[in-house]
């Protein structure tokens, strides 16, 4: 039987992959966004499929739209991703507060009168900050103090959600990615993977903003595994790291190469590594919910590099030059035709 989602945020990139997920599995997704482009969605799922999912135009922070479209939404079940990135939370904290904690605490606010099933919410890696326990895989109760309001917001909620299900018996599992790649990852800095690949399949060049070892996630696992959070994690307020796998972004750099010849010389790496902890220890993850998938860093920058040839195909970004290029993967009128991206 089909089920019905509220998903908040999903105009963004793991939020379009969850709604690709839910519609080619005969769910529907309720999407709550203050946005109006659909491009992210528009570059994996055919005009059909977007036909099947409800979009409802609201913005997080405003309390009593959260809860009128939740509340009339139908859904048991509710995928919540709407937030601001790091830069956002940089030069505007009480922005980054208001969207991402003030509502964050809306959408529990609503889940709870609504009478939600589960909660399955968007953590980050950024709550884990450097420490000096070695090299290991760090588990979710491991590694040093956030560094960024992002990353102290982001534990902020994981601290509500508990007292969520302590108070209410409000159930939820809050996923904690590093650095998530894929189409329609165009915002933040660890988006500089993905703009790399789309660039060299335009031949043009582009610099990485930042070296060393760092976790990739392929973003189709992402949305799969907040789809099986969402479904069936284990009751109680549960907070998992998700790991893809661990690689120098010089090593994701030399798969792109091997894969795409014409990107040889076209992609820099500068910067210092992310702070954050590299190797991420999934395992709690993997045994509270299962079937959550791992992709490869090689077939997954191949699969990102196929959808970027066909997008580039379709005419996906023509009339962009080099010195006005978006990042975002915005279509023009009539270019993208109607069938999927496979």
């Amino acid at each position: 039987m089909s089920e019905r989602y509220f998903v908040t945020g999903a105009l963004g990139c793991i939020g379009a992959w969850i709604v690709r997920t839910l519609v080619q599995r005969g769910d529907t997704p309720i999407v709550f966004d203050m946005g109006s482009d659909r491009s992210r969605l528009e570059a994996i799922l055919t005009a059909d499929a977007i036909a099947a999912v409800d979009f409802v135009e609201g913005d997080i922070t405003d309390g009593a739209a959260v809860h009128r479209a939740l509340a009339t939404s139908g859904a048991r079940r509710v995928i919540h991703l709407a937030g601001v990135q790091v830069p956002t939370c940089r030069a505007n904290p009480v922005l980054g507060a208001m969207v991402n904690v003030v509502g964050t605490l809306h959408l529990f606010e609503a889940a709870r009168t609504a009478g939600v099933e589960r909660v399955a919410y968007a953590s980050s890696a950024a709550v884990i900050g450097e420490s000096d326990d070695g090299e290991g895989p760090v588990s979710e109760e491991g590694g040093g103090e956030p560094t960024t309001h992002y990353g102290w917001f982001k534990r902020t909620n994981e601290g509500n959600a508990r007292v969520y299900y302590l108070d209410h018996g409000l159930s939820s599992a809050g996923l904690r990615p590093l650095a998530v790649y894929g189409v329609g990852r165009d915002t933040g800095v660890t988006s500089d993977p993905t703009e790399a690949i789309r660039h060299a399949v335009l031949g043009r060049p582009f610099r990485i903003r930042f070296s060393g070892d760092t976790d990739f996630v392929y973003v189709r696992d992402a949305a799969e595994a907040f789809v099986a959070c969402a479904d069936r994690a284990p009751e109680g307020a549960h907070v998992f790291n998700m790991h893809g796998e661990t690689a120098p972004v010089a090593r994701f750099v030399q798969l792109v190469e091997e894969t795409l010849p014409k990107a040889r010389g076209l992609i820099d790496v500068e910067g210092a590594p992310i702070p954050i902890p590299p190797r991420l220890d999934d395992s709690a993850l993997r045994r509270a919910v299962s079937g959550v998938p791992s992709t490869s860093l090689q077939d997954g920058i191949a699969e990102t590099i196929e959808r970027f040839m066909e997008l580039k195909r379709r005419g996906w970004w023509a009339g962009e030059t080099a010195a006005s290029s978006d990042a975002s993967p915005r279509r023009p009128d009539g270019a993208f035709g109607e069938r999927a991206l496979p």
